[in-house]
């Protein structure tokens, strides 16, 4: 089995009991063998367990989902890509179902980079969440130096790679040439916003999760942690991949 019993249980009376176990149904009850398959890659210091909701989501919605984890503070982004790119190759690469593929923050560079050198002959749709698919100036050298040593070194080298302009690794990425949608949050918070360009989540702004090339985008007045929470973003994120559009 792809998940734990015990340990989706046990999550959910933590985190908040009942309506926690609701929303997580579809991954204990539904057997997606053999549907379209999804990749999932979660964000910047967190895990695959962050994605959970969305996972259930796009299990209850018929996908055959694999909520990867990596460890995004240890290694620089190509290492990532490594790591990530062996889990991948186990369960989809040479898939004869559609592979989709959901990135949120770090995850989207992550899925960029890895389709990049490594196509699924069935690569079907990819969405981007909050992806800085420009960078973010919060790890431009001119912020990064006014933040707390601790937290410079708790990001880890992937987080200082995500500068904006030609030197970030956002900037090394080809541009997609598969279809792609994109979600931007625009609920930010005051402190952000001294660093940021308006509109933004907190941590990424609007401009820079557009990609040049993108077949359709959206976004909703939530902040960059919930774009992989919140129950419109997921509904919008099955009907992309389902149809290659958004919902209006």
């Amino acid at each position: 089995m792809k998940r734990i019993l015990t340990g989706l249980v046990a999550a959910g009376l933590l985190i908040g009991g009942g309506w926690y176990l609701y929303r997580l149904l579809p991954l204990l009850t539904a057997d997606n063998e053999g549907a379209p398959k999804v990749v999932l890659l979660h964000g910047l210091g967190r895990s695959a367990s962050s994605m959970l909701l969305l996972e259930s989501a796009l299990t209850g919605a018929g996908f055959d989902v694999y909520n990867i984890d990596y460890e995004s503070t240890r290694f620089d982004i190509p290492e990532l890509v490594g790591s990530v790119g062996a889990q991948i190759a186990a369960c989809c690469l040479e898939s004869e179902q559609p592979v989709h593929f959901v990135g949120h923050s770090l995850g989207g560079l992550i899925a960029r980079a890895y389709l990049a050198e490594h196509r699924p002959h069935n690569l079907a749709r990819v969405v981007l969440l909050g992806t800085p698919n420009k960078g973010s100036e919060l790890a431009d050298p001119t912020v990064i130096t006014q933040l707390p040593d601790a937290l410079v070194e708790f990001a880890g080298p992937a987080a200082r790679a995500l500068t904006t302009g030609v030197e970030g690794f956002p900037a090394s990425l080809p541009l997609p040439d598969y279809a792609v949608g994109v979600i931007a949050g625009t609920r930010s918070v005051a402190m952000a916003d001294e660093y940021l360009p308006l509109p933004n989540d907190g941590l990424v702004s609007v401009e820079s999760a557009k990609i040049e090339g993108m077949s359709d985008y959206v976004s909703f007045d939530v902040s960059h942690w919930e774009l992989r929470t919140d129950a419109r973003v997921a509904k919008q994120v099955v009907a992309y991949l389902k149809r290659g559009t958004f919902e209006r």
